[in-house]
């Protein structure tokens, strides 16, 4: 799935684990990836934690897509700030699941907390 995955690849997205129903992603904070206030643009964050969810629920071998997603900013990340996103599975269903994603900095403070429902196709990898 990486392999295709320009987009996960223009954001410097390194995965560091994805075992059944899991995925842990990190990326650094650019210049390029901040707002006019000088911090990182929510949708940064949001499409790390987007792409948790992808390489977690598509670690079922049934191919996964995003339905709905949520998230909250606690704290603000700025330039330079290590982010890594945790995605679990909550619920498992024939055809949708849940997961929820903690994405915290590199002094373990929560930046981001996102919850994701995903639509499970009838399609294997």
């Amino acid at each position: 799935m990486m392999t295709h995955d320009a987009f996960s690849h223009w954001l410097g997205i390194e995965v560091l684990e994805i075992s059944e129903g899991k995925s842990v992603l990190k990326m650094k904070i650019r210049d390029e990836m901040t707002n006019g206030f000088g911090i990182a643009h929510g949708g940064i964050v949001f499409s790390l934690a987007d792409s948790a969810v992808a390489f977690a629920a598509n670690s079922y071998g049934i191919k996964s897509v995003t339905l709905e997603a949520t998230i909250s900013w606690p704290k603000a990340s700025q330039s330079g700030d290590v982010l890594t996103a945790k995605a679990i599975n909550l619920s498992l269903g024939n055809k949708t699941a849940i997961f929820d994603v903690n994405i915290n900095n590199q002094n373990d403070e929560i930046i981001g907390l996102f919850r994701a429902t995903v639509y499970r196709t009838s399609k294997k990898w």
